[in-house]
């Protein structure tokens, strides 16, 4: 990286202090090393500017000689013996370990491994499951328990989930050593990579199960009870843990999500826990006021007061007669909205009687638009 600037490489003025190097190379060494999709030159350009400026003498001698630190020196501009930064002419600079302090750990849990070598786990949660279950408005309403069948992968009852034929075991993979990766290159340049031969699980099955042809889990029906809670939401989301596909080598459950889809009532419809009723009233009934049983979700009867007057969209509230309230205590509102029916067929009588209603009318409906 000779004439190259260290400083520019990891973003830093000339006069930052140690721990803003520092900082500056964790997170370049972050964003391009190898296993997180970086370029590999470019993360040995980061690490060989690291190890000059994080080292105090070195980075003295860098600063004093620039471009010429690290060997390249034209004939004449100085001396090539040991003191000269890169003494020893064909040489040169030479790549050393960085000392990472805790990037180590920090590289560790980010790469599985990659950066310590240590084994990876064979141990894989498993995949979660969505379910579709239609219900009728009453049965979002008041909740309901359902059966379903789930497809999934279940392990499997002859191997035990092994994939190894009864009677034999897997063997420890010859190329990864059972670590489930392999590195190229040496010390902090390393890339890990999974092992091919093995697929990353450190095991080879040299005599697979012939039920589940070496899988260790087989695709089963399994009936599940799923009990949807009162107030469930038409596109509403239930996680239900530990209900997915099996983990593998001891892994956690994956989870079933059950997604609710609420059939159009007659009536009523939903605004959260709110439900919305649409009420027809006479025009009589509108004008001089009335008191009309109506139902309510909960399965009563209610006794509503139409206040004479009332106009078209007028809203009543009847407080407590909605849905149960998914998170919380209680229930919404029965909201009612007030719907004047206009008739569309009228007898000779009966639009005499209005035309003389409204002669008698002494008001104008229009006044404010003059």
């Amino acid at each position: 990286m000779a004439g190259k600037d260290y400083y520019d490489t990891l973003g830093v003025a000339k006069t930052a202090t140690a721990d803003e190097i520092k900082k500056a190379f964790r997170k370049q060494a972050r964003k391009h090393h190898p296993d997180a999709g970086g370029s590999e030159e470019k993360f040995k350009e980061i690490n060989e500017a690291y190890e000059v400026l994080s080292d105090a003498e070195k980075r003295s001698q860098y600063d004093q000689f620039g471009q010429y630190f690290g060997g390249n020196v034209p004939p004449g501009a100085g001396p090539q013996g040991a003191g000269w930064p890169g003494g020893g002419g064909a040489g040169g600079y030479t790549y050393q370990n960085v000392d990472l302090g805790d990037l180590g750990g920090l590289f560790g849990d980010l790469f599985s491994g990659g950066m310590g070598g240590s084994a990876r786990s064979s141990a894989h949660r498993g995949a979660d499951l969505q379910y579709d279950v239609t219900l009728s408005f009453e049965e979002a309403l008041h909740g309901v328990s359902t059966k379903v069948e789930l497809k999934r992968n279940e392990t499997c009852a002859v191997c035990h989930g092994t994939g190894a034929k009864p009677g034999t075991s897997p063997t420890t993979c010859p190329t990864c050593k059972g670590s489930g990766h392999v590195t190229q290159g040496q010390g902090l340049f390393g890339v890990s990579r999974p092992c091919q031969r093995c697929g990353g699980s450190g095991k080879i099955i040299e005599n697979p199960c012939a039920t589940c042809k070496g899988k260790g889990s087989v695709v089963k029906l399994k009936p599940i009870t799923v009990n949807v809670p009162p107030g469930a939401t038409d596109g509403g989301r239930l996680r239900f843990k530990g209900k997915g596909e099996p983990g593998t080598g001891g892994g956690p459950a994956g989870d079933l999500y059950v997604v609710t889809h609420v059939k159009k009532h007659p009536y009523y419809s939903r605004d959260g826990a709110d439900v919305l009723m649409d009420l027809p009233v006479t025009i009589a009934e509108a004008v001089l006021g009335t008191e009309i049983t109506i139902p309510t979700p909960d399965g009563q009867k209610v006794k509503l007061k139409i206040a004479e007057g009332t106009s078209d969209g007028k809203v009543y509230k009847i407080p407590g007669k909605g849905a149960p309230k998914l998170k919380g205590k209680g229930a919404g509102d029965l909201r009612v909205r007030v719907h004047i029916a206009i008739p569309k067929k009228l007898s000779r009588e009966q639009k005499e009687l209005l035309q003389k209603f409204d002669a008698a009318r002494n008001d104008d409906v229009r006044e404010h638009i003059g």
